[in-house]
C-alpha cells in the first residue's frame, strides 16, 4: 500500500484518455501549483483491483459499482464530483443476431453473461430490468467471467463464475442467453451483436426523461491521506479538470446520452445519478446498507460546488 504524498509533492492520477482529459494530460491546462504525473493502465479497469486493494495512485477514476463496493468495504477514497464517462444502457443487453428473440419481461430463470456483477453496466442493466420489465437480479443466473474490483466482496447465490475467455465466447458457446457488455465493448466483441431491449435508444431516452438524469459509468475518487495533507492541490486539480470539460464541450455530442453525461462538480442529474445507482446496489446485493449520499456531498463541500 503507498504511503502518503509529501506535502508539495506529485500528484499521481490515473485517467482514461478521452478528449476532456487530454488537455491535462499535455499541460494546455495545467493545475495550478502542483506537479501531477498522468498514468495510464491498459485495459483501463486493470486499474481499479489495484486502487481499491493497494491504493497505488492518488487520484483514480472509478466505476459507480466499484466505488459502491470500495466504500462499504472501508477503503479510504473520497468520491469527487466528475462524470468521465456515461452512456444509456438499454442497449447493452446483448444477443447474438441468429439467436432467438428474448422477450426481457420473461428473463426469469435465464443465463446472462457479464464480466463481473460488480461491472457497473450490470448494475444499470439490472436495475433497468427490475424497473422497467419486472424481472428481479435474483430471477436470473448471472455467468461472470471476473471477479468484483473488491476482492472482499462476496457474489450472490445466483452468480456463477465461468472460466470461458470472454462475455462474447459465453454467447458464442450457447453457455448464456444474453450478454451485458459496455458501450465500448459491443463492437469489439468478433461478432456483432444486438439489444435484447427492442426500441432500446427510444426505451433509454424514456428511462432518462423520467429520472432527469443519464447514468454515469465512471467517476473520480481521491485517496483519504491525499484530501487530508494536500486538499489545495486535490481542488486544484479538480479545478482544472472541470474546466477542460467545459473547453472540450465542442468535441461530444451533446445531443447524445454520452456526450452529456460528462460533467464536473454537483448537479441535480448527478445527484439523481447516484441516488439511483445506490438504490439499484442496495436491490442487487451489491451493498448491504443503505448509501449516506449527504455524506458525500459533505466530504466533497471544500470544492465549493
Amino acid at each position: 500500500m503507498n504511503t502518503p504524498s509529501p506535502q508539495g509533492g506529485t500528484l499521481d492520477v490515473l485517467l482514461g484518455e478521452y478528449p476532456h482529459t487530454r488537455p491535462l494530460r499535455d499541460g494546455t491546462i495545467p493545475v495550478e501549483g502542483v506537479e501531477c504525473r498522468f498514468l495510464s493502465a491498459s485495459p483501463l479497469h486493470s486499474a481499479f483491483p489495484r486502487m481499491v486493494g493497494g491504493l497505488e495512485f492518488d487520484v483514480c477514476e472509478m466505476p459507480v459499482a466499484t466505488y459502491l463496493l470500495a466504500r462499504e468495504a472501508g477503503v479510504p477514497v473520497t468520491l469527487l464530483p466528475v462524470v468521465l464517462i456515461g452512456a444509456s444502457h438499454h442497449h447493452s443487453l446483448t444477443r447474438l443476431p441468429d439467436g432467438p428473440e428474448l422477450d426481457p419481461r420473461r428473463l426469469a430463470g435465464r443465463r446472462i453473461g457479464v464480466r463481473s456483477y460488480g461491472q457497473t453496466t450490470g448494475l444499470w442493466v439490472r436495475g433497468i430490468l427490475r424497473e422497467d420489465y419486472g424481472v428481479e437480479a435474483s430471477d436470473v443466473t448471472w455467468v461472470t467471467t471476473e471477479d468484483a474490483h473488491v476482492a472482499s466482496y462476496v457474489n450472490p447465490p445466483n452468480v456463477e463464475r465461468s472460466a470461458s475467455g470472454g462475455v462474447a465466447a459465453l454467447l458464442r458457446a450457447g453457455d448464456v442467453d444474453a450478454a451485458v457488455l459496455g458501450p465500448r465493448a459491443i463492437g469489439v466483441q468478433g461478432v456483432p451483436l444486438v439489444p435484447v431491449i427492442k426500441d432500446a435508444e427510444a426505451a433509454a431516452e424514456a428511462w432518462m426523461e423520467r429520472h432527469g438524469t443519464v447514468p454515469a459509468n465512471h467517476l473520480l475518487v481521491v485517496r483519504d491521506d491525499v484530501l487530508r495533507t494536500r486538499p489545495d492541490a486535490v481542488t486544484a486539480l479538480y479545478r482544472a479538470l472541470a474546466r477542460s470539460i467545459d473547453e472540450t464541450a465542442d468535441e461530444r455530442d451533446l445531443a447524445t446520452p454520452a456526450g452529456r453525461a460528462v460533467t464536473a462538480g454537483w448537479s441535480d442529474p448527478l445527484d439523481r445519478c447516484l441516488e439511483i445507482a445506490a438504490r439499484y446496489a442496495l436491490e442487487q446485493g451489491l451493498v448491504r446498507t443503505p448509501v449516506d449520499l449527504a455524506r458525500i456531498h459533505q466530504d466533497t463541500a471544500f470544492l465549493g460546488g
